[in-house]
């Protein structure tokens, strides 16, 4: 599988020399496996003059930055979606599919370093009292009958168990380094696992989701969540009494892996195969 970029194109906290905002275009490869260094990832950065923020300059810098990587990705992920048309339209012109999605850790970690340690120390530095990203969700909405699990899970592993998760049998899934969110090998790693007779089925729906987290709902309905893509929300399940506590305890536990969690799709408890299996994150609110 090829490589998947992710993308922001968007002003930032510096002026030029006719006090108009500069523009920026960050490029980051997303992390596909926990034994991928964070240093190995591709990265590229190229200011826009203020008169050429446009699909066409977008287009032509994202050729050059595949010229400078030496290939081109397979997809484009990016969370703003007030950039929507503007970088689907590039994306279109180039031939590289794009998509609107949460699933950005990788350029979220590196844009936040630039906003704390980088902008901040360039001469044309503006500060501004933007805050950062907000990311929505839409209303839950229920998951398709024929991708409804016969029974579902909470389990746990420590971080220490997803070192030899390349030689796991996993027919679909996405994963990051540990290290990029401090979790140290002792850390317990919760999570879901779904059980379906047609866990290859619902795990190649799931797949094209752009998965970003599970979470609970406690109220006004105790549910458990699945959040795709740009703003989507599905009902995983429905909770009450015993099921509440547990998913009490899941959220708990995702805290104190600083938000690193992971959904799971498998054929039954016994199977040692995986038709899915995707590590999560979910920003720990401070």
């Amino acid at each position: 599988m090829g490589a998947i970029w992710e993308i922001d194109f968007y002003s930032r906290p510096l002026v030029d020399d006719r006090q108009k905002k500069v523009w920026e275009l960050l490029v980051c490869e997303s992390p596909s496996t926990t034994q991928q260094s964070p240093d190995s990832l591709f990265r590229y950065a190229q200011y826009c003059p203020s008169d050429r923020v446009n699909s066409v300059w977008l287009g032509e810098t994202l050729q050059a930055a595949m010229l400078a990587a030496g290939k081109s990705p397979q997809r484009i992920r990016f969370f703003r979606r007030q950039m929507n048309n503007m970088i689907t339209k590039a994306c279109k012109d180039i031939g590289i599919p794009a998509a609107a999605s949460r699933r950005s850790i990788a350029l979220q970690q590196w844009l936040d370093d630039r906003m704390e340690h980088f902008y901040p120390n360039q001469p044309n530095y503006q500060a501004t009292t933007t805050t950062s990203v907000q990311m929505f969700s839409d209303p839950p909405q229920p998951l398709p009958a024929a991708l409804i699990g016969d029974k579902w899970t909470f389990a746990s592993l420590t971080a220490e168990q997803f070192a030899d998760m390349s030689d796991w049998q996993i027919g679909f899934g996405e994963a990051f380094p540990l290290e990029m969110l401090g979790v140290t090998p002792a850390m317990q790693i919760p999570g879901s696992i779904v059980y379906s007779a047609r866990a290859v089925p619902i795990a190649a729906w799931m797949s094209g989701l752009e998965i970003v987290s599970v979470r609970y709902q406690p109220a006004p309905k105790s549910r458990l969540l699945l959040e795709t893509g740009a703003t989507e929300s599905w009902i995983l399940a429905s909770l009450d009494g015993a099921t509440q506590q547990e998913a009490a305890r899941f959220e708990l536990s995702k805290q104190q892996a600083n938000g690193v969690h992971f959904i799971a799709v498998q054929s039954s408890p016994d199977s040692e195969e995986f038709a899915g299996f995707w590590l999560l994150y979910e920003p720990v609110e401070s």
